[in-house]
């Protein structure tokens, strides 16, 4: 029956909160139901937290209603539902499940799917509905999550949009992987997001673009082995968008690639300057930082969530310029500057004839290159502790590296519960000195002048890692649940090799002071060009770019 509560004392959720809610829900069409099923004894803490959750939402606006069912009631019956507890929106209309709280991160997907059910729309691109329309038969789309992956949601609201676009062919399950143990277990889950079409018919590791998870899902496949069947007709839509209803947005002046703090700033700097300029981000917005726990040498935070700190600046910088989440740059054409020629920016979603572009594509993690590091990758090799580290609490890690961010997932992981060792092949540590003293404090050990020579498995899973001490040469097995690369990160340079764009000896693209490239009209900033590769330079760096993208499109020097 339905729930409602008497007394404004006794509301769950907080009152900033509440008024952000509010706020939100304007926009609410249509009445949005809400059903969860509990079963006493089972995850009783979290069903708590689903229960008073939804019941604040319900009093917040008349338009969302709530219910309250028992595992084992025949409403639960009759729509299959078995895990406790697990969250129905529109259950009458929509196969749209969240299996555990949707705590964390996943609380922002299942406010997004509220707003989305109650305005009916799917919210999928031009290029995604195309490439759903062969769809023949039902799909299952269980896409498995943690509380403080920043990359789960924009898997889970692919799975979500399409469930909407299609419903009655098409379900989404959002599963929290700690609160379906035996479910995490039957799949091999061991990083997130990993998604699983159709009970193991077909998997994904990792956060999707979105056509790429729609043609997945269509065709049980991944796009790898589609482009080599050559079995999708037009499936280089995916790369070139050509022939799937491609949108022109109109000519910019600038195009970033790039959300981390680089291109957030320069989107903000160029649009102050008069620019007309779009942000394209091709997965999460703030990049690595997003990814880091807590941030501790940004001036004005003593101490910040790393996620959190990227959520303030991307909302300054969507104030300025639109940032266009996981829409990822798939060619570029470089057009004559001497004939005032646009550089032809290229997505699955449109063309950005643009005047300038500036390249903030940041870097990526560094892999060992060891024997079963790509065999047991998402099944006990791990490179994101935000992502993956509630997987292993109370469980064997260990962390590979010696720098910040090595001693920055061991602290964390540790915090989680974890039993954390350092592997570092060197007999002392590169990172921060309040780092170094942390790990002192929390007694985490480490295994000097030690390389990992292979990760041992049973085919399934990661079971050991096979060591050698660098100066005896001695072999040594740790037994471990789970490996942590943290051993630097490589510049992610694809787009800027393809436009000419010069790179230094060390991989890193090169950029002068003015963050000018060797190509005119082109400009870098941010992890992309090394250096100091810290928040604070690469704030700087974006905002450098973008003065001299504005003063160059002004007074082109190559005209001069």
């Amino acid at each position: 029956m339905p729930l409602t509560r008497k007394h404004d004392h006794d509301w769950f959720l907080p009152e900033d909160v509440r008024k952000q809610l509010t706020e939100t829900f304007k926009a609410l069409k249509e009445t949005v139901s809400l059903e969860l099923f509990i079963q006493s004894g089972v995850n009783d803490e979290f069903s708590d937290y689903t229960e008073k959750f939804c019941a604040d939402l319900a009093r917040l606006d008349d338009r969302i209603t709530f219910e309250k069912h028992d595992l084992a009631s025949d409403r639960a019956k009759a729509l299959g539902v078995t895990a406790s507890p697990t969250l129905c929106v529109n259950p009458d209309d929509y196969h749209i499940r969240f299996l555990g709280a949707p705590l964390g991160e996943e609380g922002k997907s299942f406010i997004t799917a509220v707003m989305l059910v109650s305005l009916r729309a799917n919210g999928l691109s031009e290029a995604s509905l195309a490439l759903l329309e062969p769809l023949d038969g039902e799909r299952l789309a269980q896409v498995f999550v943690s509380p403080s992956c920043p990359y789960c949601p924009g898997q889970v609201m692919h799975a979500i949009k399409c469930a909407i676009a299609r419903p009655g062919q098409i379900k989404a399950e959002c599963v929290e992987m700690s609160e379906n143990p035996a479910l995490t277990e039957e799949y091999g889950v061991g990083s997130v997001p990993h998604t699983i079409f159709n009970q193991g018919g077909h998997e994904a590791l990792g956060l999707m673009p979105e056509e790429r998870f729609v043609v997945e899902l269509v065709h049980l496949k991944s796009a790898e082995e589609l482009l080599k069947e050559d079995a999708l007709p037009g499936v280089e839509g995916m790369q070139t968008a050509s022939g799937y209803g491609t949108i022109d947005p109109g000519e910019v002046d600038l195009v970033i690639i790039g959300a981390g703090p680089a291109g957030l700033t320069a989107g903000i700097y160029a649009v102050r300057a008069g620019l007309k300029a779009v942000v394209l981000e091709k997965s999460i917005i703030g990049g690595q930082v997003a990814l880091t726990p807590v941030v501790e040498n940004y001036p004005g935070f003593t101490a910040v969530p790393g996620k959190q700190l990227m959520d303030i600046m991307s909302e300054h910088a969507r104030r300025y310029v639109p940032v266009h989440e996981g829409e990822g740059v798939e060619s570029i054409r470089m057009g004559d500057p001497a004939k005032d020629e646009p550089i032809v920016v290229t997505t699955a979603r449109g063309t950005y004839p643009a005047k300038a572009v500036i390249l903030a594509t940041g870097a990526s993690y560094r892999k060992l290159g060891v024997p079963g590091e790509e065999t047991y990758f998402g099944r006990g090799v791990n490179y994101c502790a935000s992502c993956d580290g509630y997987l292993y609490k109370e469980k064997t890690v260990a962390i590979v590296g010696g720098g910040n961010t090595a001693l920055t997932d061991a602290l964390h992981l540790k915090n989680l519960g974890a039993n954390v060792t350092i592997i570092h092949r060197r007999d002392e540590f590169r990172a921060q000195k309040p780092l170094i003293e942390s790990v002192e404090r929390e007694n985490i050990p480490v295994i000097w002048n030690t390389v990992v020579e292979e990760i041992k498995g049973d085919g399934r899973k990661a079971s050991s890692l096979k060591l050698r001490n660098a100066t005896t040469r001695a072999e040594t097995e740790l037994p471990v649940d789970g490996v942590f690369m943290a051993i630097g990160q490589k510049a992610a340079t694809e787009l800027a090799q393809a436009m000419g764009v010069a790179l230094g000896e060390n991989g890193f693209v090169q950029a002068g002071a003015d963050m000018r490239t060797n190509i005119p009209r082109v400009y870098a900033a941010g992890d992309l060009t090394g250096g100091l590769q810290q928040i604070v330079t690469a704030i700087g760096e974006g905002s450098i770019a973008a003065m001299s993208a504005f003063e160059d499109i002004s007074h082109p020097y190559w005209k001069e």
